[in-house]
């Protein structure tokens, strides 16, 4: 009787030990169906910044594309405040299953960990990424009515009053504010900074007159340059940009390392599907071919840039060096 009860027990185990492997092989192809399919509605796209600054503008351009391509609408949130945190946490507290994504820049991946000693979130773990859409390259731009037409002009006026002149920016601790500190430690010059909630406000307010100059990607600079409301003086790129081609870089005009910029990325909550990621990712290089895509970003100064997960987490970890070293020697906090 016992030994007919232990083959009995052996029996009903490998039953159901073989009806869970015909389950589990049933359901792998039903998952990877499943992820295959993606998206099936609607994707919220958060950009951490307020409308109209150079991350917003290429945000809408990604979204729209994305869009087109894999037939389901991504719409764009802008979440503002703490320099991107705001949106970022949306985010990184969000499901992870490819609906809700993260347009972030060199401040939100590489910056803020350097300024904010608490964050909500572990900005080294929070995110995967999926791939860099466009460089941004910055412009020195100044408000007309200031008498300088070179770097250099606008460096000795400064040098002869310092503290005088003001420089924008579309928040503390972003890459504009730490360009112009940059350019503030290469020069050796003294400048005041008057941080906005955002690149659209910032741009505003030079071509009002109420501040004097702005380091803003060429994405958000170009058209007013076109339309004589801003003097670009110079750009930070290491060579000059497509969308400013007279318009040379620092370096050529005798000042160096003042190299800076900008990008922008696409990220996703960590723990999203990696073929989700996949999908995503190779969606996006095949958006940055379009050749509309790629002449209208070149056209307005930015550099069409589509890479693997991998490829933009090492441009994460190569910045996120490079500020931190910056934020330290110039004492930078946020407000």
């Amino acid at each position: 009787m016992q030994i007919r009860g232990i083959f009995a027990r052996r029996s009903f185990v490998a039953l159901v030990l073989g009806t869970l492997g015909a389950t589990g092989a049933t359901l792998a192809p039903l998952t990877a169906q499943a992820q295959g399919s993606y998206p099936e509605r609607t994707v919220t796209v958060v950009v951490p910044f307020a409308p109209g600054g150079g991350t917003d503008i290429a945000a809408r351009e990604l979204a729209t594309k994305l869009g087109e391509k894999l037939k389901q609408p991504f719409v764009v949130d802008n979440r503002t405040g703490a320099g991107g945190i705001v949106g970022a946490d949306v985010v990184a507290r969000a499901k992870p299953d490819g609906y809700t994504l993260l347009v972030g820049n060199v401040g939100t991946q590489a910056i803020n960990q350097s300024l904010y000693p608490k964050m909500p979130y572990d900005p080294d773990k929070a995110f995967a990424p999926i791939s860099l859409f466009a460089d941004l390259p910055f412009a020195l731009v100044i408000n007309p009515k200031l008498p300088a037409r070179t770097p250099k002009e606008l460096v000795a006026l400064a040098k002869a009053e310092p503290d005088k002149y003001t420089f924008a920016s579309s928040g503390s601790g972003g890459s504009p504010h730490l360009t112009a500190e940059i350019f503030q430690q290469a020069t050796g010059v003294q400048l005041r900074h008057v941080p906005y909630k955002g690149g659209g406000p910032a741009m505003a307010d030079i071509m009002a007159g109420h501040v004097d100059m702005l380091f803003a990607s060429i994405l958000e600079t170009s058209a007013y340059v076109k339309s004589g409301k801003l003097r670009a003086l110079a750009v930070t790129s290491a060579t000059r940009s497509p969308g400013m081609p007279d318009v040379p870089t620092l370096a050529e005009q005798g000042i160096a390392n003042a190299e800076s910029g900008s990008w922008v990325a696409l990220l996703a909550p960590a723990g999203t599907p990696q073929p989700v990621i996949d999908k995503l990712s190779a969606a996006v290089k095949e958006v940055v071919a379009l050749p509309d895509v790629r002449d209208k970003l070149i056209a307005q100064g930015a550099t069409p840039r589509g890479t693997t997960p991998a490829e933009l987490q090492a441009t994460i970890d190569a910045e996120k060096a490079r500020y931190a070293r910056v934020i330290k020697a110039r004492n930078v906090r946020v407000e």
